[in-house]
């Protein structure tokens, strides 16, 4: 509070100052020496005027601009802030260099055009600086042959880097899918899971939606998160870059993913071809679920619950204990029935794999076993 009085109290006094000039030109008096009663009559009311105007609009001209920039400067981060601040510098030095031929100029040329230069070039050094800050960056650590870059996962309380040799960071969709957990504590991820701050906040969102189903499955994502972090051995970090090229949560993730040199975890079918495009590697939880199934090959035989009539005429379908479609041909017969099949063709998809089985021609009732009630 002492700052902002402080401010308000230079306002006030250089608004009291102003008052002061006007009053003396209204009044014609140049110096102290030719105050009058009758001239002191316009100029202290000036200044009691100006003073008063200045200690009304003080906060809006000192206070509240001032908290708008420590609020804004609180979500920036700090390298864009330093890249900001450098470009500035940058686009300063080189108006102070224009400025002098510049004001060989004509007038008004001469006078205004310095002024002019010192806008511009500060406003292009920083956005030049800001937009383009990873590729300069970059570009001068390879000039000046500097030291490699240090590995770019987190630090912990202690000060001691992560064990692991990668980050994965994990989408929306892969977080509310909830089988990540199940793998983690299965002890085969061998890397630090990085949930960015956005991410984050768009399963809060999700979880305060109005509708039920989007509201359970934003809840069950924050239960995966907590899930994850009691698991042994897994290491969880919630990371504050938010990348400002991007607007859309995926398009954030794949310039984070760029950034850390990380991986990003998704069963988003779209956010794993773009991601690919870019040259970010990606895992996709479906593609493991499908490479762990257990491999069926034709010619063997397995007993097949059939629960429902297949797409094609005669066709009864079945399911394997891992999920995996088992389509019986000729199999419609069978329906509510355990049977036991001849696997014919494996046909592997984009939704996973596909089995194709004949029922096994006995005459053998027996073979038939009634499902479980």
């Amino acid at each position: 509070m002492r700052w902002a009085l402080l401010l308000r109290g230079l306002v006030t006094l250089v608004f009291a100052l102003l008052g002061w000039e006007l009053g003396r030109q209204f009044a014609g008096v140049d110096t102290l020496e030719n105050l009058t009663i009758s001239s002191a009559r316009i100029i202290v009311p000036a200044i009691l005027a100006g003073a008063l105007v200045g200690m009304v609009i003080a906060p809006w001209l000192t206070v509240r601009p001032a908290y708008a920039l420590r609020s804004s400067l609180r979500h920036i981060p700090t390298v864009q802030l330093m890249a900001a601040t450098a470009g500035l510098a940058i686009g300063l030095m080189i108006a102070a260099l224009l400025a002098y031929p510049l004001s060989l100029l004509p007038n008004p040329f001469g006078t205004i055009l310095p002024f002019v230069g010192v806008i511009v070039m500060g406003y292009l050094g920083v956005t030049t600086m800001v937009m383009r800050h990873r590729e300069i960056f970059s570009l001068f650590r390879i000039q000046t042959g500097g030291q490699p870059d240090v590995p770019k996962l987190p630090v912990f309380a202690n000060g001691s880097r992560a064990p692991y040799s990668e980050m994965m960071l994990l989408d929306t969709s892969v977080i509310i899918d909830g089988r990540i957990a199940d793998v983690a504590e299965t002890g085969f991820l061998l890397a630090m899971l990085g949930v960015p701050r956005f991410v984050l906040n768009e399963l809060q969102y999700i979880a305060d939606s109005a509708e039920v189903l989007r509201r359970n499955r934003g809840r069950r994502g924050i239960d995966i998160l907590d899930r994850l972090q009691h698991v042994e051995n897994v290491e969880i970090v919630f990371l504050d870059q938010d990348p400002s090229e991007a607007q859309q949560v995926d398009e954030k993730l794949i310039y984070l993913g760029m950034e850390l040199d990380a991986a990003i975890v998704t069963n988003d079918y779209n956010l794993n071809r773009v991601a690919k495009l870019q040259g970010v590697r990606v895992l996709n939880i479906n593609e493991l679920a499908n490479a762990v199934k257990s491999v069926v090959l034709p010619g063997e035989e397995m007993n097949i619950h059939v629960i429902q009539e297949g797409k094609e005429i005669n066709q009864g379908v079945g399911y394997l204990d891992d999920g995996t479609m088992v389509v019986v041909e000729q199999g419609q017969r069978f329906m509510d029935a355990r049977i036991p099949v001849r696997v014919t063709k494996v046909l592997q998809t984009n939704a996973g794999r596909l089995i194709f089985a004949m029922p096994e021609e006995t005459h053998d009732r027996r073979q038939v076993y009634d499902a479980p009630r």
